[in-house]
Order: structure tokens, then sequence, then C-alpha cells
């Protein structure tokens, strides 16, 4: 199913990215104002940052399906939220907390959650459309064994970034106390990788075989 094509690009798929620019642009630009703290802002946008420009370079000669442009977009709000904010300031996690009566602003959690969850079908999609795998066994113990290697770089990063800026490392780990908070990242990225390709892989394989088809009629 190799369905990468320099001239791949059609008007709707061009209204989709201009779309996809234009919403990714506006919460870009809400997160950068006036945010927590711009080096704690820069270390956790950078992740959305770098796909917005994989994207640009990437959209004609190998369009994605709607339902990766729409995770990776999700993603990246969730990334600039934390970015804005600090994953243990998000406000709406505070109230949460409040009334939970948690000690933890959780918001993080649903982060690491989105890390496994997104990356894995992205994952998907560019095994599927390279053909690496032949059996869906081992292409899905792939991508969450890759998922848990991001997840354990991401955290290695966070720990080297603590080393290095103690004025950052406080926001940008995001601990808030909890000694297994490494622990339970990678649990919630693993659950998230799982969860994503168990609901989302026959949505996906339905929107792979649609783009194969306009592609091979173009």
């Amino acid at each position: 199913m190799n369905t990468s094509s320099p001239s791949a690009i059609t008007a709707s798929h061009a209204w989709g990215i201009w779309t996809w620019a234009l919403c990714f642009s506006g919460v870009t630009l809400w997160s950068v104002i006036d945010p927590k703290d711009y080096l704690t802002w820069f270390l956790e946008s950078f992740p959305a940052l770098i796909a917005a420009v994989i994207i640009i370079l990437t959209y004609k000669r190998f369009p994605l399906t709607p339902l990766s442009y729409q995770l990776i977009l999700l993603h990246s709000c969730i990334l600039l939220v934390g970015a804005h904010y600090t994953y243990a300031e998000v406000p709406l996690f505070t109230e949460l907390q409040h009334w939970l009566g948690t000690a933890r602003n959780d918001y993080d959690k649903v982060g690491h959650f989105a890390q496994g969850f997104i990356p894995a079908l992205i994952a998907r999609e560019i095994l599927l459309r390279l053909e690496v795998f032949n059996q869906r066994s081992w292409l899905n113990f792939f991508i969450v064994c890759f998922v848990l290697a991001v997840s354990a770089s991401y955290e290695l990063l966070e720990w080297w970034t603590a080393l290095l800026s103690e004025e950052a490392a406080e926001a940008f780990l995001g601990t808030q106390g909890y000694e297994w908070d490494t622990q339970s990242d990678m649990a919630w990225a693993l659950f998230g990788a799982i969860i994503g390709l168990l609901s989302m892989s026959r949505l996906q394989n339905k929107q792979l075989a649609r783009l194969s088809a306009n592609l091979k009629a173009r």
C-alpha cells in the first residue's frame, strides 16, 4: 500500500492543510503570548513546532490521512496549552484537582496518554504505507515498542534538562513531588498506544484505502 506521490496534492487536501495551518498558528500565537516562562514554553512546545515544519515540508509529496492530520493538531494543542501554563498549572485541571481532592494537577497525564495514542497511529500509517511489515502482529508489537522508546527518550530529555537548568527543571519535569512520576508517564503512554491501536485502526484503514484510491486515480 505505497501511497506516496510527488503529485498527490489535491484541492481539498490543500484546503485541509491551510485550515490545519490556521488552527495551529492561532493556538501557537495564543500560547506564546505571556506564558508562565519562555524557556519552559520553548521546551514544551518544541515537538509541536517540529511537527509543523515536517508537515509543511512533506504534505505535497507524502500526504497523510485526515485522521493523522487531526491527531497531530490535537497533540500540538495539548503541548501548546501545557507550554503556556506549564503542565502543573493548567487552570481547568487545577479546578479538577480541587473538586476531586487529589494531590496534584494531572494535565501531564493527558499529555503522556496523547504521547502514546497519537504517535502510535502516525507510526502505523507510515509503516503500512511503506509496507515495512508483512504481518500485522509484528506491526503492532513494533509500534508499542516504538512508543515506549519515545516515552523513555522524553523522560531522559527531561532529566538532562533538569541537570543543565535548575531554573526550568521543576516546571519542565512537572513531577509535583510524585516519586513514581517517570514510571507513571511511561505507563500512560503505553495505555495510550494500546487504546489508540484498538480503537482507531479500522477508521485508519478506511482512510488509507480512500487515500490510496485517490492517488492511483491521479
